[in-house]
């Protein structure tokens, strides 16, 4: 399982949700979805959400342990 801190990033950096889907070239639901810990995002996601929050990726997304 993939863990993740887009939702506390985006509310600091205060970004709606529909604001950071289209800043990374997603829906809104995709942002819900990847919140929620329901959705896995590709590379290419992960990376421009990195981007978008000038942090490296691991920073944003861990893997969540057994």
């Amino acid at each position: 399982m993939l863990k993740n801190k887009v939702k506390e990033l985006r509310a600091r950096f205060t970004l709606t949700q529909g604001e950071l889907a289209e800043r990374v070239g997603v829906t809104r639901q995709t942002i819900v979805a990847l919140e929620k810990g329901s959705y896995t995002p590709s590379l290419l996601l992960a990376m421009n959400i990195a981007e978008e929050f000038r942090m490296p990726i691991e920073e944003i997304f861990s893997k969540e342990e057994k």
